[in-house]
C-alpha cells in the first residue's frame, strides 16, 4: 500500500512538473502562429505587397481600425480598407521596389484564446507607426479584430 501512494505522488509530481513545458510549448506555438499571420496578413498585405486577398484572410470580417474623432470614436472597418488596397495597388503609384516597410513586434501578449501585439512599423529608417492589434483565435484560426495606433511625426 505504501509503494502505491509513493507511486501515485511520483505521477502526481511528474506530471505537474510537464504542465508548465506543455503551457509554454503552447504559448510559443501560439505566439509564432500570431506572428505569421500579422506578417503576412498585415505587414505584407497592407503594407509592402498591397494584398487584399491576404488582409480578407487575416482580418476578422467585423475588424475594425479605431482612432478618435474630437471626443467621438473613428471607425475603420475592414471591407473599405480591403477596397482602399486594391486600388492603391492597381494605381500608377504604386512601386513594389519603392514599398519596403519594416516591422518590429515590440510585445506579444497571449492569453488562452485572445492576444495583443505591439508592432512598429518603419519605413526608409524611420518609424512611421506604432500599432496596437487585438487578435482572438476562432474555430479557423487566429483572426486580427480590431486595431489603435500612433503615427510618429517626423
Amino acid at each position: 500500500m505504501q509503494k502505491r501512494h509513493i507511486l501515485v505522488a511520483a505521477v502526481a509530481v511528474l506530471t505537474a512538473a510537464g504542465l508548465p513545458l506543455t503551457l509554454a510549448d503552447h504559448h510559443e506555438s501560439d505566439a509564432a502562429e500570431v506572428k505569421s499571420l500579422i506578417e503576412k496578413c498585415y505587414v505584407h498585405g497592407a503594407f509592402n505587397e498591397l494584398d487584399p486577398e491576404a488582409l480578407e484572410h487575416g482580418f476578422h470580417p467585423d475588424f475594425a481600425i479605431f482612432s478618435p474623432d474630437g471626443e467621438a470614436i473613428k471607425k475603420y472597418p475592414i471591407a473599405d480598407w480591403v477596397k482602399r488596397t486594391a486600388e492603391r495597388k492597381a494605381s500608377d503609384e504604386f512601386d513594389p521596389a519603392k514599398n519596403g516597410w519594416q516591422h518590429h513586434f515590440a510585445a506579444v501578449d497571449i492569453t488562452g484564446g485572445s492576444a495583443s501585439v505591439k508592432i512598429e512599423l518603419s519605413k526608409d529608417g524611420k518609424k512611421v507607426y506604432t500599432d496596437y492589434l487585438s487578435l482572438l483565435k476562432f474555430d479557423s484560426g487566429w483572426r486580427i479584430v480590431a486595431k489603435v495606433y500612433h503615427r510618429h511625426e517626423d
